[in-house]
């Protein structure tokens, strides 16, 4: 009897030492010192991709808080500006029922506006459009003068969205 209580006692204790040998003890936490030792609650993840594009290869702009994006393409070759309408995911066309949408660009101490019409891309429904496009070469060449703050106005489902459009040069050189 004292060795099946022997045993018994022997295998729980090894039971239990395997269970807590699962903790490091504190004086291993020192060997990775760089990794800080933060409370799951702090460790901020991304709910979802941001897109860095628009499925045309445009520059995205935020609608709302991420209700809707716009795509903003500038064809300096052809001195347009095309602007796509597209849902929170950047991902998908949202055609509107606006016949043109409004791009307010301030630049050397003055205003413009600029209206962008609306040219229905194929797969739109009749009366709607997501895609606005404008030819004007004043907003072609505004966009590029210094210091340029310009910002797309526009209404989807009756709601008013103002987005900023961030206008990148890329690597290519520009005489202002």
């Amino acid at each position: 009897m004292i060795k099946r209580n022997h045993l018994i006692s022997s295998a729980a204790l090894s039971l239990l030492a395997i269970i807590f040998s699962g903790c490091a003890p504190e004086s291993n936490k020192s060997q990775n010192s760089d990794i800080p030792d933060l409370p799951p609650a702090t460790v901020e993840t991304d709910a979802h991709d941001h897109p860095s594009e628009g499925p045309h290869h445009g520059h995205l702009i935020e609608l709302g808080k991420e209700e809707y994006h716009a795509e903003f393409i500038h064809d300096e070759k052809n001195s347009t500006v095309t602007i796509y309408i597209l849902d929170g995911s950047a991902k998908n066309v949202v055609p509107i029922d606006s016949k043109e949408i409004v791009i307010n660009l301030k630049h050397d101490g003055r205003g413009e506006q600029f209206k962008l019409t609306a040219l229905p891309d194929k797969g739109d429904p009749e009366g709607q459009s997501s895609r606005f496009v404008s030819k004007d070469k004043e907003l072609n060449e505004d966009l590029h003068a210094k210091d340029t703050d310009a910002r797309l106005a526009l209404r989807i489902a009756g709601k008013s969205y103002s987005g900023k459009i961030e206008h990148d040069h890329g690597d290519h050189d520009h005489k202002h």
